[in-house]
């Protein structure tokens, strides 16, 4: 199998190389505006890359199942339906009726779907009735595929914080014995460091950068909340405690539940693009783009690294629980602090400014 992850390597490599060049002809990049600050107009081909080079190695050395099937067609109609958001910005109810739908061939072809959450609340386990498991699982669904792309911030981020995810979960699945799960989570870290090479600059230069695009996120967040619902609720693939998923994917979950509550408290819609994610805020507070992936990843891999020491170590799942709300709610309150603080000083600078200019 380490052909395997050395060939999805170098596929994802060459690829990339491949793939910017036809972006440019085709105009499939991104152009700078008010909220995107980059140079140049960037290649937004880093998540058809990565799915091209997963697909090949599939097909090369993983025995194909109906189940498998079913993971390629939904990420083959999410990375269409992200490539398409990437060159005509298609609307909202436009993307979500379709993540709707690929929620639906989950739970109805796949038999994904959240029945058992655990242990949240004492010592009974809680068990969703059908209806009500169908329409949270929608809810997860949408919530991770929009969760890792709305983090898709900075250079670097959406790769760093997904590899992350999937080495957490690649390593419950080793110790489950779940080699089929635990090599496509492999695969799919192997096929995400050419793209965080590139769109990062390093060894390269900013002449050769891409961008993650819509469908990339996308089928980041769709893989994600596959293996977690494989390794949570399915008998045959358990490998985690429901309650660990939340651990496993706490940054992006948390900005995106904070970044929308606070959209609709300021009576604006949860899908409206703003400059108020934790990356935006941690550099108007100074820190360069760098300092702002290096810190995130650490906090990310802190939240993982204790989601698998507390699940291995069999720590009640309702202390997990309630301690990651608590944390949730201090993530939640800090991030609004700091926002408000530096808004408030950027107001006072330039108040202070056309005080002077009109003296």
């Amino acid at each position: 199998m380490d052909n395997a992850y050395l060939f999805v390597f170098f596929a994802s490599f060459s690829s990339l190389f491949v793939m910017r060049k036809i972006a440019k002809i085709i105009g499939l990049v991104d152009r700078p505006d008010i909220r995107k600050l980059h140079q140049g107009m960037i290649p937004l081909v880093g998540g058809i890359s990565i799915y091209i080079a997963l697909i090949i190695a599939i097909l090369l050395y993983i025995p194909m199942s109906v189940n498998l099937q079913l993971y390629l067609s939904c990420s083959t109609l999410l990375i269409l339906l992200g490539v398409l958001d990437d060159y005509f910005n298609i609307s909202v109810k436009i993307r979500l009726l379709v993540q709707a739908t690929i929620s639906l061939a989950m739970i109805l072809i796949g038999d994904l779907k959240l029945v058992n959450l655990g242990y949240l609340f004492g010592n009974e386990t809680i068990i969703l009735s059908e209806s009500i498991g169908i329409i949270i699982t929608i809810m997860a669904v949408i919530g991770a595929i929009n969760a890792f792309n709305m983090v898709d911030g900075i250079d670097g981020l959406v790769g760093g914080l997904a590899s992350v995810s999937f080495c957490s979960l690649g390593f419950f699945f080793i110790l489950n014995g779940n080699e089929f799960l635990a090599t496509l989570c492999l695969l799919i870290v192997n096929a995400l460091i050419p793209y965080i090479i590139l769109n990062i600059g390093f060894p390269f230069g900013f002449r050769f950068k891409v961008f993650m695009g819509d469908a990339g996120s996308m089928f980041i967040g769709f893989s994600i909340i596959w293996m977690l619902l494989c390794g949570t609720q399915n008998i045959e693939t358990k490998a985690l405690k429901p309650v660990t998923a939340l651990w496993i994917i706490a940054i992006p979950l948390m900005d995106m539940a904070t970044i929308m509550i606070r959209r609709v408290i300021n009576g604006n819609s949860p899908f409206k693009p703003d400059r108020e994610h934790i990356h935006h805020i941690f550099q108007r507070m100074g820190l360069s783009p760098t300092m702002t992936l290096i810190v995130i990843c650490f906090i990310a891999t802190i939240f993982s690294v204790f989601g698998v020491w507390a699940d291995l170590n069999n720590i009640h799942e309702s202390t997990m629980f309630i301690t990651f709300l608590f944390l949730f709610i201090l993530y939640f309150t800090t991030l609004v602090m700091l926002s408000r603080l530096k808004n408030v000083a950027i107001n006072n600078f330039f108040t202070r400014k056309k005080k002077r200019i009109i003296s």
